[in-house]
């Protein structure tokens, strides 16, 4: 089995590592018996690259190596294609491959990808983005933002940089007035945050942010009921102590295909943790079973990250002409 494998070089794993995410990467794959050519390339050239590969023959399966951005960037060049995509969890959170249950020790991913079963998964789309978990308007894409900033001011690591950024964002951020048209249904809503999942997120005491399964073929939308800075920070904190309860704290939503307009001709949006400016109206959409994955088998009775349901590739939108496209 003739595969490459693409690692994100300047992915915060890989620059804080001692030792060598390539050599060890390659080992492993090798140790699984794969032929591996395993690259180092730089986060602004991953996109390219991974384009570039899936045009060539005889590569029976793409592998992204990194975080959950680095294989969003990966997989969107895989979209539609045969070639399946193999995932080594190199990330700090890893959500996409814990919720298709695949593991974060190297060697036991290498032995998923030897296995070779692929199964076809959903992706999600805002405009033209591609994004394999969640996307977000309002205060969490305004966090990162900020984020990132302190990180380029201080050099500080990631997470104190991320509480100071959500201190900052809780003072500052306006609530957004949003006109949302979910397949024909419109709803006009004030919220700190709308959050878009590429299919349906459990929100509740226990399981904060888990999908069961990623081939439902639908969106969840979650608009935040907060209305007040005391409710925002009453949101953040619960958040952050997972202690979020969907019927109380968000609106939702399971739609396949969502317009969502502001006041504003362009927004800040998050997808898969990084921050990108869209011009409005922001146009969400499934993609079913856009994706083949590289995934372990399922234990009886399981339904995490399964494909076992049929799903109508062919479905279309229901928003009518004229909708809130404009």
């Amino acid at each position: 089995m003739r595969v490459i494998a693409l690692l994100n070089r300047d992915s915060g794993t890989a620059a804080s590592s001692t030792g060598s995410p390539q050599r060890d990467v390659a080992e492993a794959l090798a140790a699984a018996g794969l032929d591996a050519d395993v690259r180092c390339v730089a986060g602004d050239q991953l996109a390219a690259e991974a384009q570039a590969i899936v045009a060539i023959r005889g590569v029976d399966a793409v592998i992204a190596g990194g975080g959950d951005g680095t294989i969003a960037t990966v997989a969107a060049a895989l979209v539609g294609r045969e070639t399946p995509l193999g995932v080594i969890p190199l990330g700090t959170l890893n959500h996409f491959a814990k919720d298709l249950g695949i593991p974060t020790d190297l060697a036991a991913a290498a032995q998923v990808i030897a296995a070779n079963r692929p199964r076809p998964i959903d992706l999600a789309r805002v405009n033209d983005q591609t994004f394999i978990n969640n996307s977000s308007v309002g205060v969490y894409a305004r966090a990162i933002m900020e984020r990132d900033a302190t990180q380029r001011r201080s050099r500080m690591s990631k997470w104190p940089a991320m509480t100071i950024a959500v201190l900052k964002t809780f003072w500052r951020a306006p609530l957004i007035h949003v006109r949302l048209d979910a397949e024909g249904t419109v709803h006009r809503l004030q919220t700190p945050l709308i959050f878009v999942g590429n299919n349906r997120y459990r929100l509740d005491l226990l399981n904060v942010g888990a999908r069961d399964r990623l081939d439902e073929g639908l969106l969840s939308l979650y608009v935040a009921r907060a209305q007040t800075r005391w409710g925002m920070l009453k949101l953040l904190f619960n958040g952050a102590l997972g202690r979020l309860q969907q019927d109380r704290d968000f609106e939702t939503l399971y739609p396949c295909e969502v317009w969502m307009e502001t006041r504003r001709t362009r927004l800040h949006v998050a997808a898969d943790g990084e921050v990108m400016v869209m011009n409005a109206p922001l146009h969400y959409e499934i993609l079913p079973r856009a994706l083949k994955v590289l995934l372990p088998p399922l234990a009886p009775g399981s339904a995490r990250g399964s494909a076992s349901t049929p799903i109508d590739v062919d479905r279309t939108s229901n928003l009518p002409p004229g909708g809130a496209r404009g």
